[in-house]
């Protein structure tokens, strides 16, 4: 149940349940900017929203127990990862304690007043999300903002309370919680909205691409009249989306017919250089510290909003030249024993394909190590099977972890790593499929050479592989000298 909006400035404590998700953490940050007195409580709660809690100095019990909730808080925001059975809700249950969903929240509290800028799609949200952040931050706009990752621009924040006119949010098609089935984007109300892609996804959730798309389709139908769509030029099923929109919709992408283009894009000296045009006639030249072509598509529709908002192309022009895009995106986690570990949040095969050929682009010339996490709802079971195996062979060598929560899925439906090691292999590709991430580190730290890189993908901590093999690492650079 959602409280009236009239009644906000009674509360005092709001307490979250399931404190430590990507973006319920932020939002416990942005409520106790606001003045509000912030608990949680949570489980298997590890950086970055431990260290953000800490540092926000936020009071958060590690396990779900009533006694979390004594006295009772004012409000509680349930998280979507709560269920029926959890100590806690069933508490607020019994009591009648008030509560709501995130979305909700947002909605309600944060968003309305603002021009609401929404940002969705399966891949390449959180980037492009924080890439507007940025550059309306550069343009002097002080925007609200919440993103689903963690931003070295904001100080390695995923939010801001800038207090200007808009409030720039990524917008999740993931269910909202455990009483509210739809998707949260649909809490978000677009005056304006970027779609950067269509593909199946949370097969938890989702019987298949058709039933997303209709998430998608009701998105687009929340825009006003006066609002914008910007979706990618390259996507039948976008294109589909947006047929019945009664907004103004325009297209981005890397071929001409868009109404937003990217051309001539060359890495050069660590940096991506691309021309944008609009509808043939040049707006602006960008030179970026990011590879690889999904980031320029993400830049393209950021710079698509961004101009449509009256933001100046050298506000545009200075805030990509010093983006640093956001940790877990092909992230440089160090270098031991003359091998570079990478680390990226890639877990569907497009983002895994486009990860490694941008590390291609980046680091050219050296052997690329891939290791793979099957832990989202989708890569534990055998939908991707078949399908992955060409985009890790992008890869020189690929290791696959263990199944995360094996055991919770039946044989026919599990994703099989040995399945998937054989097929790389018949790809022309080293590949085995590994019992933990511990072996995984020993395996590279043992194989690896100087020169060679090792991208470590998943959409979790795959068990701390990164800091694993970096200490194996550097024993080993220890041990030669």
């Amino acid at each position: 149940m959602m409280i009236p909006s009239m009644q906000r400035k009674t509360f005092e404590h709001i307490h979250l349940l399931g404190i430590a998700g990507a973006a319920m953490a932020p939002v416990a940050g942005m409520l106790q900017e606001r003045g509000y007195r912030v608990t949680g409580s949570d489980v298997g709660v590890y950086p970055p929203a431990s260290t953000l809690l800490d540092s926000l100095g936020i009071r958060w019990s590690d396990g779900y127990r009533q006694e979390n909730l004594k006295p009772a808080p004012d409000l509680v925001v349930i998280g979507n990862v709560i269920a029926r059975g959890n100590a806690e809700l069933e508490y607020i249950l019994d009591e009648k304690i008030p509560y709501c969903s995130m979305a909700q929240l947002l909605e309600d509290f944060f968003i309305t007043g603002h021009k609401s800028i929404v940002v969705g799609g399966t891949h390449g949200k959180t980037t492009t999300t924080a890439m507007l952040a940025w550059i309306f931050h550069v343009a002097g706009r002080r925007p609200d903002f919440l993103v689903g990752g963690v931003i070295p621009n904001f100080n390695d924040r995923s939010y801001g309370l800038g207090g200007g006119e808009e409030f720039i949010i990524e917008g999740d098609e993931y269910e909202t919680a455990f009483f509210d089935r739809g998707p949260k984007f649909l809490h978000y109300h677009p005056d304006e909205l970027i779609l950067t892609s269509l593909e199946f996804d949370h097969a938890d959730i989702y019987p298949d691409l058709a039933s997303i798309a209709k998430q998608f389709r009701l998105l687009v139908n929340l825009v006003p009249r006066r609002g914008r769509i910007l979706i990618w030029g390259e996507s039948a099923d976008l294109k589909a989306c947006v047929a019945k929109a009664l907004c103004s919709v325009e297209t981005f992408g890397l071929t001409p017919d868009c109404d937003w283009y990217a051309g001539d894009i060359l890495w050069n000296d660590s940096a991506t250089e691309f021309r944008v045009a609009y509808k043939g006639a040049e707006v602006t030249r960008i030179r970026m510290p990011l590879a690889g072509r999904h980031n320029v598509l993400d830049a393209l529709a950021a710079i698509a909003l961004a101009h449509g908002r009256g933001i100046e192309c050298d506000a545009i022009e200075r805030a990509f030249a010093t983006f640093q895009s956001v940790r877990r995106r092909m992230e440089i986690k160090g270098e031991a024993n003359g091998v570079l570990v990478v680390e990226d949040f890639a877990h569907h095969p497009t983002a895994i394909r486009l990860t490694l050929e941008a590390a291609r682009t980046r680091w050219p010339g050296r052997k690329i190590w891939a290791a793979i996490e099957p832990r989202s709802n989708t890569m534990r079971r055998k939908i991707f099977q078949d399908v992955l195996p060409e985009a890790l062979a992008v890869a020189d060598a690929v290791a696959i972890g263990p199944v995360s929560r094996a055991q919770l899925l039946v044989d026919e439906d599990r994703f099989s790593p040995d399945a998937v090691a054989e097929a790389i292999r018949k790809h022309g590709r080293e590949a085995k499929a590994f019992g933990s991430a511990d072996e995984i580190a020993e395996h590279f730290a043992s194989a690896a050479k100087a020169g060679d890189l090792v991208m470590v993908m998943s959409n979790g901590s795959f068990d701390g592989l990164c800091g694993t093999l970096l200490e194996k690492l550097k024993a080993l650079s220890g041990a030669h000298r």
